[in-house]
């Protein structure tokens, strides 16, 4: 799926599919990255007349459920989970054992952090899980990583449209 493609379904579903590909994201499923995304969706939103903060409220709420899916995953699946995890994805093993370290450090502070660090922003919710933080705690600091985020990216589309899509092309 190229830019045109991605283009073309959001003037074609909006905000639904802006939701769908920003959740799809923050499960960590294969697709394009936020940097791609949340840009042409800021894009797309400037041109199309809709409200940029009702925009950013959808990727938030996206970004929000996509990361509560892996805490609980983590949470409820635990060490076998991770196991499995790991041996399906060998490489996101250094990342986990480091982000598990972090957040016995860290905390909740450092689930906010890692929502500003791409691939750790999305894998910290399995181990936040693992780790059962406290989730109201772990729901704050996420949602105001994931806020920042967000609007930053999805900023950037809005208020540098042709500057950004010539970047990303």
């Amino acid at each position: 799926m190229g830019l045109e493609s991605l283009t073309s379904y959001l003037s074609e579903y909006g905000l639904i599919f802006l939701f769908i590909i920003v959740l799809l994201e923050y499960m960590n499923l294969p697709g394009f990255p936020a940097g791609v995304i949340m840009p042409l969706a800021g894009v797309w939103v400037a041109n199309s007349g809709n409200n940029f903060f009702v925009a950013l409220i959808i990727s938030v709420l996206a970004g929000l459920i996509g990361s509560w899916l892996l805490y609980f995953l983590g949470m409820y699946g635990g060490e076998f989970f991770l196991d499995k995890y790991i041996k399906k994805f060998p490489s996101h093993e250094k990342y986990i054992k480091s982000n598990m370290e972090m957040l016995r450090k860290r905390g909740n502070v450092g689930v906010f952090i890692s929502k500003f660090i791409p691939m750790v922003r999305t894998i910290i919710s399995i181990p936040a899980g693992v780790l059962k933080l406290n989730f109201i705690k772990y729901t704050v600091y996420s949602t105001l990583g994931i806020l920042i985020w967000n609007f930053i990216f999805i900023a950037s589309g809005y208020f540098f449209g042709d500057r950004v899509l010539q970047a990303l092309l």
